[in-house]
């Protein structure tokens, strides 16, 4: 029988599941906090302490979107080196990614070969807040 990952994740935090007998249950949780926060909370330590002038000045968001597409890039190899370590290790042999759209582009990029292959089905949906049977039911084999 098949070892089965579902892997549910978004910039800010990815939940892995073991599928097997119809079975869903959670097996590891990967948290990126900064996936989270404003790039202005990531300069002043998260605290929202910020001296006088940025206060008063307007956000530019040309820099916050090029530092949280960074964080989120880090993020998808982190999970991605945890795939491919679940394969390697013979944890799990397939598995199946739901991911909010623009970051399960950045973890495809982020797979190494092998561990794509083992990938047997994509769903661009952020389904990282969804229950264990929410999931079972999502991703029940067709009978037959």
């Amino acid at each position: 029988m098949n070892k089965r990952y579902i892997v549910t994740a978004n910039a800010a935090r990815a939940r892995i599941f073991a599928h097997q007998a119809g079975v869903v249950r959670e097996v590891e949780t990967l948290v990126h906090p900064e996936g989270r926060l404003h790039t202005g909370d990531l300069r002043t330590g998260g605290k929202g302490e910020a001296d006088d002038s940025a206060t008063h000045s307007p956000r530019q968001s040309g820099n916050d979107d090029a530092t949280m597409e960074k964080h989120a890039a880090f993020f998808a190899k982190e999970v991605a080196d945890y795939m491919r370590q679940a394969r390697t290790q013979g944890k799990a042999d397939e598995f199946i990614i739901a991911a909010a759209p623009h970051f399960l582009g950045l973890l495809r990029q982020k797979l190494d070969k092998p561990t794509q292959e083992c990938v047997i089905h994509t769903l661009d949906k952020d389904l990282s807040g969804a229950s264990e049977e929410d999931l079972a039911e999502k991703f029940r084999p067709p009978l037959g």
